[in-house]
């Protein structure tokens, strides 16, 4: 077994508000902005992404 598999986007759970939000994102900007927030949340040290993180995001980013 590898640990390969781990990559930065499977360690986050999505809560349901949250994946709302991302699907708002046009999609050719998606996977990045998905990127940026998990790393807003891994910097806030939680194991979640929520809405509020997705804004917070929105916020920094411009957008």
């Amino acid at each position: 077994m590898s640990n390969n598999q781990f990559d930065l986007t499977d360690d986050l759970s999505w809560t349901a508000e949250a994946k709302a939000k991302l699907k708002q994102i046009p999609f050719f900007v998606r996977s990045q902005a998905r990127h940026r927030i998990e790393e807003l949340a891994r910097a806030a040290e939680v194991e979640e992404v929520t809405a509020e993180i997705v804004e917070q995001a929105r916020a920094e980013f411009g957008q």
